[in-house]
């Protein structure tokens, strides 16, 4: 019998002869930039080092675009984004030791989050790997040992004929839900020494597709279908998986009332009248979902932020889709699917029945008025009025990406993401310095329109450096910094914790002199004044700062009942 692939894997005569006739001075390094772009990639992002130079010379002989930063955890930060926008594995080449360990934050990053980094890492020379030799510039005793807690896969190689199937189960380990950042290192010397093997052509890497067992989806969709209050938790996976459309779908046809993680912002569209928004930190959002006698968790593992800091309590069934296998039940004991969320709800919206409720979206309402009062009760029109200020000036298919700050906490509950893969924190992990260079790595991923960062003065002293990225490669980026002189969530968590605060107060520079001094364009702005000057940033060519000087505070948690 002859089966397809045993025809695929017959070279064409010209396959062959280009096969028997390498170009030459090629090394090992060659056959990772060919071996990235046979897998389809276009852009690489990372920071040369002495181990990785092999790498880095091979990227002028290919046609890869390369997008280097001035720190390897940014340039880490601006793959993740890069992927996260995409769908696709974002490579990142870094240099070995200290390199390599200072991306590590942004992988932490990127696996909470399932972006798919594709990390390729220089290691020391062969000799001294496993205990050989000692003593190599910038070597680790084990170098993978740091990173196998944090990434999906380490794929460690000492051959170059290693090199091409070693990236290429990166890359589908990466792509393969959950997504993740994946781990490959590759010795000196095996990226400088000449090649002879033949230049690197396609490469198969498909993701495995995570189905669903149909008779878990069956025993789901009937719960569903008799239930008289259910509602809808959706994750970040519903937004990995680009489901959506199938997540309205479905609550449209169950009439559920949806709520969007921090994560999940934009998987459900925020003026619907079954949407929830985001409202988790607000315990009249958590006692309605304990409510629902058939809750459906998509993409979400429930964890701190997503369960109002574990005070939720569901007293229905729990119905919990969720790629990583790790995070399934892991908080709530539920009926657990371990499924890609696109697979899933497709599947429930095939055997569902459709129920009416004519009652939900007026519970939805009422739900939504009593978080309004609430906030309205608090004083923080400050706040509101520079979160809609923002809102009004970022056009509705911009992506935004926000620092860990007050007005990204505000963010997550309040801001209308307007889409979906349009919002992005660094929440999964909740590491400084994310929101300005994973802006720059959409903006490359897609010039073609304006990105926002937002970060507060703490977080913006991590990522300062990348205003020369900014300017090197013309990227689309508006960097809002709000300025309160400080840490400022830090400042408040001491104050109530402990009556004041210490080592939150910071000396910073003047940002918008010191953009300028980048050749970035900059502007100290106000709260009456930020939605006019941050739309005219963002109308404009190339990067730009917004510096706003306030002292933001959060609305009272309600996590306590």
């Amino acid at each position: 019998m002859t089966h397809d692939h045993d025809l695929v894997l017959r070279p064409t005569p010209a396959q062959i002869t280009a096969a028997l006739a390498p170009p030459p001075g090629r090394g090992g390094g060659d056959l990772v930039v060919e071996t990235l772009s046979g897998l389809g990639a276009t852009t690489v992002f990372g920071l040369p080092g002495q181990h990785a130079l092999g790498m880095f010379d091979a990227l002028r002989r290919s046609s890869l675009r390369y997008v280097g930063l001035r720190v390897e955890n940014n340039a880490g930060f601006a793959a993740d984004a890069y992927g996260r926008v995409t769908g696709e594995a974002a490579p990142l080449l870094l240099s070995t030791g200290p390199g390599a360990l200072t991306s590590l934050a942004a992988l932490q990053e990127a696996a909470a989050a399932s972006a798919p980094v594709l990390a390729i890492s220089s290691q020391i020379p062969t000799a001294g790997l496993g205990g050989g030799r000692h003593g190599y510039l910038h070597e680790l005793p084990d170098q993978s040992a740091s990173f196998r807690g944090v990434v999906k896969s380490v794929h460690t190689v000492r051959t170059q004929s290693q090199i091409p199937s070693a990236i290429a189960a990166a890359w589908k380990s990466a792509l393969t839900a959950p997504h993740g950042p994946v781990w490959v290192e590759i010795p000196q010397d095996v990226l400088l020494s000449p090649t002879a093997l033949p230049v690197v052509t396609a490469m198969d890497a498909t993701p495995d597709d995570l189905v669903p067992r149909p008779e878990l989806t069956a025993v789901a969709a009937d719960l569903l279908s008799h239930a008289r209050r259910p509602a809808i938790i959706a994750g970040g996976g519903v937004v990995r998986a680009d489901a959506s459309g199938k997540l309205r779908a479905l609550a449209e046809k169950l009439d559920a009332p949806v709520v969007t993680t921090f994560g999940g912002k934009g998987a459900f569209p925020w003026e619907h009248p079954l949407s929830l928004q985001s409202w988790l930190e607000d315990r009249h959002t958590t006692d309605f979902l304990e409510d629902a006698d058939v809750l459906l968790v998509v993409g979400s593992g429930l964890g701190e932020l997503s369960s109002n800091y574990h005070t939720f309590r569901p007293r229905g069934r729990v119905i919990q889709i969720e790629a990583d296998l790790g995070k399934l039940e892991s908080n709530h004991p539920a009926l657990g699917i371990h499924a890609d969320a696109r697979l899933a709800l497709q599947a429930l919206l095939e055997t569902v029945q459709e129920r009416g409720d004519a009652s939900a979206p007026q519970r939805v309402r009422e739900l939504l008025a009593r978080v309004a009062a609430r906030i309205a009760a608090q004083d923080l029109t400050l706040e509101q009025q520079v979160l809609a200020a923002v809102r009004s000036a970022l056009p509705a298919d911009s992506p935004s990406f926000w620092d860990m700050t007050i007005l990204a906490y505000w963010a997550w509950s309040a801001f209308d993401a307007q889409g979906p893969n349009t919002m992005h924190s660094a929440q999964g992990a909740g590491g400084l310095g994310y929101g300005f260079p994973a802006a720059l790595g959409a903006a490359a991923a897609d010039p073609s329109r304006p990105v926002l960062a937002v970060s507060g003065d703490g977080g913006a002293l991590y990522s300062i450096a990348e205003l020369a990225t900014a300017r090197q490669y013309d990227l689309p980026v508006t960097w809002l910094i709000v300025d309160d002189g400080g840490y400022g969530i830090l400042r408040e968590y001491m104050t109530d914790t402990f009556g004041q605060a210490t080592a939150t107060e910071l000396t910073r520079p003047d940002y918008a002199a010191l953009a300028e001094s980048f050749g970035v364009p900059a502007v100290r702005t106000s709260a009456k004044t930020l939605e006019e000057d941050l739309a005219k940033a963002l109308s404009a060519p190339g990067p730009s700062v917004v510096v706003l000087p306030a002292l933001l505070r959060m609305f009272a948690p309600t996590h306590l009942t």
